[in-house]
């Protein structure tokens, strides 16, 4: 809805029209993997540990122990593996009651814009696809950290909309997406330097 450009402006992604303006220098102090990996391991904001203590890993078939705390690498890939399916089904082929079989009714949002519980964020998107049926979320990469998923994604609204870059957090328990987070940064028209935000 800002597109800050002389050219058509047009409306944010999905993902932006959910989401406070954040800076432009943002700092996931989780680790966002490469696509296709199930599991990366390093510290996060809530361990007790230094980040520049190395981490004690010991691996077995699916699970992996980090500074001895057990992780379930193929539940891992599984919860990982439910929100591409669901990303892929929800934000890019539209098929908001399909895919969002895999949100749990009493889903928690902790997007200040949008209500909690599933019903609200499906009647959200139902009407923005119907506003907005090009819009796209490109998932770039993805990780895991137990029950949680990350994906680091590049959302527009469609053909000639610059963007953003999301970072999407979504909790998974029992098969079912729980809970959510999300940080946005607009792509600028004339970035300051050559790196891309992707």
């Amino acid at each position: 809805m800002n597109a800050q450009s002389s050219h058509t402006q047009l409306p944010a992604s999905p993902i932006r029209s959910l989401s406070l303006r954040w800076p432009a220098l943002l700092v996931v102090p989780l680790v966002i993997g490469l696509s296709g990996c199930s599991s990366l391991n390093f510290f996060s904001k809530s361990d007790k540990k230094q980040a520049s203590s190395p981490a004690q890993v010991t691996a077995g078939p699916a699970h992996v122990a980090v500074n001895g705390a057990a992780r379930d690498l193929a539940q891992e890939e599984a919860n990982r593996a439910l929100v591409l399916a669901f990303y892929e089904g929800f934000f890019n082929q539209h098929q908001v009651d399909a895919a969002a079989a895999v949100v749990a009714d009493d889903y928690i949002q902790h997007n200040p814009f949008v209500p909690n519980g599933k019903a609200a964020f499906v009647e959200y998107f139902r009407g923005y696809f119907k506003e907005f049926p090009e819009s796209r979320a490109q998932v770039m990469r993805s990780a895991t950290d137990g029950d949680l998923v990350y994906l680091h994604v590049h959302s527009t609204s469609g053909p000639g909309h610059r963007g953003e870059a999301v970072v999407d957090i979504f909790r998974v328990k029992d098969g079912r997406i729980t809970e959510h987070w999300d940080v946005i940064q607009e792509v600028p028209e004339r970035p300051v330097n050559t790196n891309t935000m992707f």
